[in-house]
């Protein structure tokens, strides 16, 4: 498990850690204590995760097109 501040990773690395985590989990090799601090970890992978595809989606969806059809640029999403 890395050490690694949660709120400052990728998507992709967010998504790689939370796939340990669960295969640790899983494979209930761990002691209990592990296992929380792993759950908990995981957790908070999670709420990265959909946090990164929230953001990704709500940039897609405010991408505007030109009378062609073609990406003409994006308009502002308001909070960001």
């Amino acid at each position: 498990m890395a050490d690694t501040n949660v709120d400052e990773m990728s998507f992709e690395q967010a998504m790689s850690e939370l796939e340990q985590v669960v295969g640790q989990l899983e494979r209930g090799d761990v002691p209990l204590e592990d296992s929380i601090k792993l759950y908990e970890r995981g957790a908070e992978l999670k709420k990265r995760c959909e946090t990164k595809l929230k953001e990704a989606e709500e940039k897609v969806a405010q991408i505007t097109l030109g009378s062609d059809g073609q990406a003409a640029g994006t308009t502002p999403v308001e909070g960001l």
